[in-house]
């Protein structure tokens, strides 16, 4: 797979955390209620039809080209692009079957795209691209979208490694240069139950923040069994969450969606970070090099900290829920509850009943087209860009077995994913005799990690 040197170089400029935080209120709410893209791309009338191509059709690829196609009639999917043929047909009829918008998927066979290489003829297909491949072709595909001025929605985790975060954040602000929209898969942003939440604590009915809290705790991941005559690449593609280097490990996989809200309602991000984990149950023969719990403490530039904690193991207690805690309260965000926020003395004094609330995973859509359609672009790059870098920040301080700063983890050049991949390459983690992977050791394999 090809690089692109340009979108290198302006990247490699970096970010200093004063810069940041100074600039952190301009996009700290999210697109949903401040879009900061200035110039405006061509109006498009009602009627005129949108071309979609989805690259990356596995289940979080499909589930957006659905809800892209749902947000406004006259649009169409036009391509599908995945590595594995199966994944396509597989996509094709689902979308293709579903009664509410069979009639807008016009995919014909030459239009299935099969390889590495595929997603450059579906971006030449499209107006508007949707990219939901493993993260670690996120930043070569959201580069060659917007150089070819596509407008883009793309999937999280945005990159796996800090290259390739700052490749993200540098092609984010061409987007903006170009008028394109850009929305990015982090879809709590755009839940009303999650905004009311933040203009309470903004209101001040908990008083001061003082600290926060998140979890995600789920069980095991589905794992592929490795088939007779499969290169390695092959295997990790399959099995793309259980690698480093593919995934960025779950603090950004997963946990970012509630780091990301986190960091909405403080309104700023994290200075530095510190934590532990390791990798507890997935110790089988080919069950990849990722750590399967992380504690993480995260602490901004007043003081305050946030805890982060992530499980992805069978067998144990379950939850994803926001907690953050303040001088005259706390409020609460639960996946299975609704928000709520209690007062010292143990009462509810705001509750919110979602029951009858859009969902946002369709929200994000309708309001990406929509923004489209009016020449008005919306661009979550930068903010969305951020809390990615600051999951890998957390991933880093973690497996390094440090506290890690902000400058040192988003100006780090340790690149996971080499250029120039085929299904014959050997991925960045190689299999011993036995079939088991290096597991990073916090405090000895620093140079794996920063």
């Amino acid at each position: 797979m090809e690089s692109n040197q340009n979108f290198k170089k302006d990247a490699s400029k970096g970010i200093s955390r004063r810069r940041f935080l100074g600039n952190s209120a301009l996009f700290m709410s999210g697109a949903v209620l401040s879009p900061f893209a200035v110039h405006a791309h061509k109006r498009l009338g009602l009627t005129d039809t949108l071309r979609i191509a989805l690259i990356g059709s596995g289940s979080r690829g499909t589930g957006a080209a659905l809800n892209a196609l749902r947000a406004d009639e006259n649009v169409e999917l036009v391509a599908i692009a995945d590595v594995f043929r199966d994944m396509v047909d597989r996509s094709y009829d689902h979308l293709s079957a579903n009664e509410h918008i069979k009639n807008q998927v016009n995919v014909p066979e030459q239009n299935k795209l099969v390889g590495l290489e595929a997603y450059k003829e579906a971006i030449d297909l499209a107006d508007v691209v949707i990219l939901a491949t493993p993260p670690a072709f996120r930043p070569l595909h959201f580069e060659t979208a917007v150089r070819a001025g596509k407008h883009v929605f793309m999937e999280k985790p945005l990159s796996t490694d800090a290259p390739g975060g700052r490749r993200i954040l540098a092609a984010g602000k061409e987007a903006e240069s170009k008028g394109l929209s850009v929305v990015v898969g982090l879809q709590n942003r755009y839940a009303l139950r999650h905004q009311a939440f933040k203009e309470q604590i903004e209101a001040g009915v908990i008083g001061d923040i003082t600290s926060m809290t998140c979890n995600y705790m789920i069980g095991g991941l589905q794992q592929a069994d490795r088939q007779p005559g499969q290169t390695e690449m092959e295997y990790q593609l399959r099995n793309w969450r259980y690698f480093e280097w593919l995934w960025g490990g779950s603090p950004a996989g997963l946990t970012i969606h509630y780091e990301d809200l986190v960091h909405m309602i403080k309104g700023s991000y994290p200075v530095r970070a510190f934590g532990t984990g390791g990798k507890a149950e997935m110790r089988s023969a080919g069950s990849g090099d990722i750590f399967d719990h992380y504690y993480i403490e995260y602490e901004y530039a007043d003081g305050s900290r946030f805890h982060s904690r992530t499980r992805h193991i069978n067998g144990c207690w379950m939850d994803r829920s926001i907690s953050i805690q303040g001088t005259g309260g706390s409020g609460n965000i639960a996946a299975w509850r609704d928000s709520e926020i209690i007062g010292l003395d143990n009462q509810v004094i705001w509750h919110y009943d979602d029951t009858n609330d859009p969902n946002p995973f369709q929200t994000e859509h309708d309001l990406f087209f929509e923004s489209i359609r009016s020449g008005k672009p919306m661009n979550d790059t930068e903010w969305a860009g951020m809390s990615n870098m600051t999951s890998i920040m957390g991933r880093m301080a973690v497996q390094s077995g440090q506290q890690i700063e902000w400058d040192q983890a988003f100006n780090s050049d340790l690149v996971l994913v080499p250029d120039h991949l085929t299904f014959d390459s050997d991925p960045h983690a190689m299999p011993d005799e036995n079939g088991h992977y290096h597991v990073i050791t916090p405090g000895s394999d620093r140079s794996r990690v920063l």
